[in-house]
């Protein structure tokens, strides 16, 4: 039985944020999460992708943002439960939780922060047969590391941000890149989509719309792509397909726990802490809803701030805590570690 302070579902940026938050209350985070590595979306879907909106670093790679925030908490030294679904949550009689995983690990602690961002996601796959014969075998619905593309022939097959992004950046890195899309216009940044005209007409990009791929070939693994385009055939040989027609979230063994939910979200009170309809148990960041809400990592770190005051709270009944800024009080780490600014010289000039 592993025990904690605070019980974190889902390690992703907010779920990272809220360690050091609750570091400062000096209190302990085990967190959980299906992946393998930390880090949520910013690891799995996008770590080479830059991320423009966080306070105080006017651009920073989603995979650089989960390290700093790793090395950041890293001091208050969180467990991680890593590859492992939560499964089931049980309330006990003195009101604190065991959480179990798919792999039979229990959690105990008085506190749950449910911060799975979108829920687990689920690549939405193109009506193609036979794809699934494919699928790490020269099909890829998301890109991981861009390197395992180099000098290799690619085909990319979509129209939103993610298709038009990684087309233009595999351009300096594959020998070939082809975007297909289904129609002639893309939903996604301008400035993207000017950018992929440049490379075309440049001969970086071979641009084929309105087209869709329609046949996979190939002797265990991708060797060609067939499309059809005005009510014709055409064969490309590739070495990989990557069609990238975004991700489906669920929330998974969550939306069974009794928590309210709307619209596949856990409903939560944002006048107070971001609590559930279960004392007890908080919903922060992407995977909460609340009138006005954001889907934004820096209105997550800010809903980790306030749930942390509320549990410790819950963990400390009776005891006030007072509010001190960390430019004044330092920080003390459970390693044995401190933080401080320094202190002023007091000295005669003579």
């Amino acid at each position: 039985m592993i025990k904690t302070d605070i019980l974190i579902i889902g390690a992703g940026p907010t779920g990272l944020f809220t360690v050091f938050e609750a570091g400062l209350l000096k209190l302990k985070c085990h967190l959980i999460d299906a992946l393998p590595q930390p880090g949520g979306q910013c690891s799995e879907i996008y770590p080479k992708k830059p991320i423009y909106d966080i306070p105080g670093f006017p651009e920073i790679l989603a995979g650089d943002l989960t390290n700093n925030l790793l090395e950041q908490g890293k001091q208050f030294e969180p467990g991680f439960t890593l590859g492992e679904r939560a499964e089931t949550i049980e309330k006990q009689d003195d009101g604190s939780f065991i959480v179990t995983t798919n792999k039979g690990t229990q959690h105990h602690a008085p506190v749950v922060a449910i911060a799975g961002g979108l829920g687990s996601f689920e690549p939405r796959k193109p009506a193609i047969e036979g794809i699934a014969d494919y699928e790490d075998k020269g099909v890829e619905y998301i890109i991981k590391d861009p390197e395992f593309y180099v000098n290799k022939r690619v085909v990319i097959s979509g129209g939103g941000d993610s298709a038009l992004d990684w087309s233009i950046f595999l351009t300096d890195v594959a020998s070939e890149v082809t975007l297909i899309h289904r129609r002639n216009e893309f939903r996604g940044a301008l400035d993207s989509v000017e950018k992929v005209g440049e490379l075309t007409r440049a001969g970086k990009i071979n641009l084929v719309t309105p087209a869709e791929v329609k046949e996979l070939h190939g002797d265990g693994k991708i060797e060609a792509v067939t499309y059809v385009r005005d009510g014709e055939s055409f064969q490309i040989e590739t070495d990989h397909f990557i069609p990238l027609f975004g991700l489906s979230p669920k929330l998974g063994p969550i939306g069974k726990w009794g928590l309210e939910i709307e619209k596949n979200a856990i409903k939560v009170n944002n006048a107070a802490n971001y609590q559930t309809n279960i004392p007890g148990i908080f919903a922060i960041g992407d995977v909460n809803t609340y009138p006005e809400k954001l889907k934004l990592i820096l209105c997550g770190f800010h809903e980790a701030t306030l749930m942390c005051q509320a549990a410790y709270r819950i963990i400390n009944p009776g005891k006030k805590y007072v509010l001190k800024y960390t430019t004044v009080s330092g920080i003390d780490g459970f390693d044995g570690s401190r933080k401080e600014a320094p202190k002023a010289v007091v000295q005669a000039i003579n």
